[in-house]
């Protein structure tokens, strides 16, 4: 019953979103923003209402150290429950937290071949089986065009869902197309692509592309006290 609680009360549905569904299997989705904005906040409630239906999260942290992240699920599971008056939440968590997966790299010793390796020990073992895999803190550049054709194919062989963040700058001005400039040579790969904007004391999401549209994404918030989606309405 709590875990049904928590997945109708799916932040995803502010977004237009029933799932994880907004990124196909073997697709790729990003969450963009200025460092500190909420990526990983934003990022951490998509995973979370993955493990809530008993589905894999592979989160691959190129950044942070497996405690931190770990405390990001567990602060972020906690603002969930506060908000939704949901109780006994460490019988949740130990419910839930067997079907995530934490997994570091060194920004330079991150490679699609040693992921692909280190997946392969994980699920050949029986260990851990991912459904969703997650890539936070993946400097984005003009080099990354064949390793993210690598993961592409990669993420389609084995039918995951895979996030990327992207961090931008102040300085830098969007692509033609309002993408962010880091995502201007590989967004043809990008199913679907999210802009956490900050103004004032608000945070927008905005879905860039692959979302439900303007009309509908206009009213969503990322509450910067709980770095929780919200609706306006």
């Amino acid at each position: 019953m709590l875990k049904n609680d928590l997945i109708l009360r799916n932040p995803l549905r502010l977004m237009g979103r029933e799932n994880e569904s907004i990124v196909p299997e073997g697709g790729f989705g990003a969450v963009f923003a200025r460092a500190g904005v909420g990526k990983t906040a934003l990022i951490v409630q998509v995973a979370l209402n993955t493990m809530l239906q008993q589905k894999n999260v592979l989160h691959v942290s190129l950044n942070d150290p497996v405690e931190k992240v770990n405390l990001w699920y567990q602060e972020v599971l906690n603002s969930l429950a506060h908000q939704y008056h949901v109780r006994q939440i460490k019988e949740l968590w130990e419910s839930i937290q067997m079907n995530r997966f934490i997994m570091t790299f060194k920004v330079e010793g991150f490679s699609v071949p040693k992921l692909e390796e280190r997946v392969k020990d994980l699920t050949e073992q029986q260990i851990f089986n991912p459904h969703m895999v997650i890539i936070d803190g993946l400097p984005f550049d003009d080099r990354l065009r064949t390793p993210l054709e690598g993961m592409k194919e990669f993420s389609e062989k084995h039918r995951l869902h895979l996030w990327f963040t992207v961090t931008t700058h102040r300085h830098e001005a969007p692509g033609a197309d309002g993408l962010p400039v880091q995502l201007e040579s590989v967004a043809d790969l990008f199913d679907t692509v999210i802009q956490l904007q900050p103004e004032g004391k608000k945070i927008h999401i905005c879905c860039l592309k692959g979302g439900p549209g303007d009309e509908q994404t206009g009213h969503q918030l990322l509450d910067p006290s709980t770095m929780l989606i919200r609706d306006l309405k």
